[in-house]
């Protein structure tokens, strides 16, 4: 029988260990994504966000429940390997993700050291230079970049290892608004082209752009379903932790007002053409 291509949280939970004892972080937490989909987790800080990032290659374990990845269990030693092939993770500050003296380098560096023969290496390295819109940078210098170029940078060197799923904990949240405009654009041709996307972040804008948002509140799952049905009661959001941006503020206003703004437009492109749409 085939293998099920999925990466799937099964009941997990997880406490960090300190001299005061166990930690609890994550609490019977189940979730699926499939290659094509995204999904975005939210929640306030503490919640678990990046706990859970961390378990979807092992990089940390569970202390109860499974973690599959195309049926492969982060458990296995013997699959290790094989999992952080298939599941690549992008943090928050890029600085710590990039290892080359030049871009090529550092993108080139994963797949280099899976042995990856140099024909084949140099593919990858333009094809995911390319995607990220850095064609033109591979001789410049990682420290030369805007923040925005190193995220993006980090993502490229991510998908040099032709992951399946795409993992980025609050990739955004160190980047001044034109670095993220570009990011999540790139996040957007990712899940496009097949990627499955698991995007951590405490931005409501950000998420709505998802197919779907999971909750976390201390640890656990208090919501999973689509953006809209999540921000058509904005009043349980205060209960997780979570605000609207100020543009969501003006959208839920102008509803009131009677104009047909839906509730998962969360950036002014979206208000502004809901309201183009509605005369």
């Amino acid at each position: 029988m085939d293998a099920e291509t999925v990466l799937l949280f099964r009941e997990v939970n997880f406490a960090y260990r300190t001299a005061h004892g166990a930690v609890p972080a994550l609490d019977r937490v189940s979730l699926e994504l499939r290659p094509g989909e995204s999904l975005a987790v939210v929640g306030a800080n503490g919640s678990g966000k990046s706990t859970l990032a961390r378990l979807c290659n092992g990089l940390l374990l569970p202390d109860d429940g499974t973690v599959l990845v195309d049926d492969l269990d982060t458990g296995d030693d013997d699959a290790t390997w094989e999992i952080r092939t298939r599941v690549a993770l992008v943090f928050q500050n890029p600085d710590n993700q990039i290892v080359g003296t030049v871009v090529e380098e550092d993108v080139a560096f994963g797949p280099e050291n899976l042995g990856v023969p140099r024909a084949e290496l140099r593919e990858r390295v333009d094809a995911s230079l390319s995607v990220v819109g850095l064609s033109g940078f591979e001789r410049r210098e990682p420290h030369l970049l805007s923040g925005g170029q190193k995220q993006r940078l980090a993502i490229a060197g991510a998908l040099a290892m032709r992951p399946t799923y795409l993992v980025l904990d609050e990739p955004t949240s160190m980047l001044d608004p034109e670095g993220r405009r570009d990011v999540l654009a790139v996040i957007e041709v990712l899940r496009s082209q097949g990627h499955g996307i698991l995007h951590v972040t405490h931005d409501l804008a950000e998420a709505a752009r998802a197919d779907r948002i999971m909750v976390l509140s201390a640890g656990a799952v208090t919501f999973s379903g689509t953006p809209g049905d999540l921000l058509s009661v904005p009043g349980r959001l205060g209960d997780w932790g979570l605000s609207l941006p100020p543009i969501g503020v003006l959208a839920a206003e102008l509803r009131s007002l009677g104009h047909s703004v839906p509730a998962a437009a969360l950036d002014s492109e979206s208000v502004v053409m809901s309201l183009c749409d509605s005369n």
